[in-house]
């Protein structure tokens, strides 16, 4: 009986209170907004905007360019164009650049002379028979510097005559991608081979081209790629040829000697290391590889 109640009472309590708070919270003072505070689409007429709002121009209300800058919205993109100039905001600046940058690789191998050198070296290691030195990292390494190298006066061209012309506001964009991509199209062009050029044509379904510029650069760029690929080959045949000798010296000697179960290649690379540093290999190689390009 006791606890019975007690538990009328507590319940009697947890009542009044509920009521009580029932009555505060219908009783406070609250702002009701007239009809005429709203405009036809439902939202709160300006004059109406509390003072300590974050965006002070609702976005939509800049009247001309003065206003747009004036706008308090943060997260912006836009183009905007100076006596029929094109200049991109910083926003898109980066853009770009980090789409240029994703693309990088890209266009090394496929447009630059990347791709044949960096195969001769292979075919140097290998030739040689050491599997691992020089490491790929010291060979790719070595590769871009001599892309860099080799592909300088490219890059100076495209400099001189594409962006700098676009940063000073004297050229339009499209202007720009033609005169970037002409001298990259004169190296692939110089270092392509007209057969690889004819094939791609004809799988394009171009009948005939009167002049290199007619040559459409999705024709060009593979064209050019497997022309790198041949002449890598050729030269790494002819890096194989006199260490091949030295193989088959090798193994000769060991056969007469009754050695059939020693590896040929384990007696051979120290021959093969020793010829090539005292041929001064590394700087012949280098040296015409360089030289093809010319």
């Amino acid at each position: 009986m006791l606890s019975s109640k007690i538990y009328a009472r507590g319940r009697k309590k947890i009542c009044v209170w509920l009521l009580l708070l029932l009555c505060l919270f219908l009783t406070a003072p609250r702002r009701v907004r007239a009809a005429e505070d709203y405009n036809d689409i439902g939202i709160v007429d300006e004059d109406d905007i509390n003072e300590n709002n974050t965006v002070i121009n609702r976005p939509g209300s800049a009247e001309d360019a003065a206003d747009l800058k004036e706008l308090n919205v943060s997260n912006d993109l836009t183009v905007t164009y100076r006596d029929g100039q094109g200049n991109l905001s910083g926003t898109l600046r980066i853009l770009i650049t980090l789409t240029l940058i994703s693309l990088a690789p890209t266009l090394v191998i496929m447009m630059t002379s990347f791709s044949r050198i960096l195969i001769v070296l292979h075919f140097v290691r290998t030739a040689l028979g050491t599997q691992t030195a020089p490491p790929n990292q010291v060979l790719v390494g070595l590769a871009l510097f001599l892309t860099f190298f080799i592909m300088n006066p490219v890059i100076t061209q495209i400099n001189d005559t594409a962006i700098k012309p676009f940063e000073a506001g004297e050229i339009e964009q499209d202007e720009f991608l033609e005169r970037a991509l002409e001298p990259l199209r004169e190296f692939m062009y110089g270092q392509t081979q007209k057969k690889d050029v004819r094939l791609f044509l004809d799988i394009e379904g171009i009948e005939s081209v009167e002049t290199v510029e007619d040559i459409p650069t999705r024709v060009l760029v593979p064209s050019f790629m497997i022309s790198e690929l041949r002449t890598a080959f050729i030269i790494g045949f002819l890096i194989y040829i006199p260490f091949i000798v030295i193989d088959m010296v090798v193994a000769s000697t060991l056969m007469s000697m009754g050695m059939m179960m020693l590896p040929p290649t384990t007696i051979s690379m120290p021959f093969k290391i020793l010829l090539f540093v005292l041929a001064d290999g590394w700087n012949l190689v280098i040296m015409n590889l360089v030289k093809t390009f010319y």
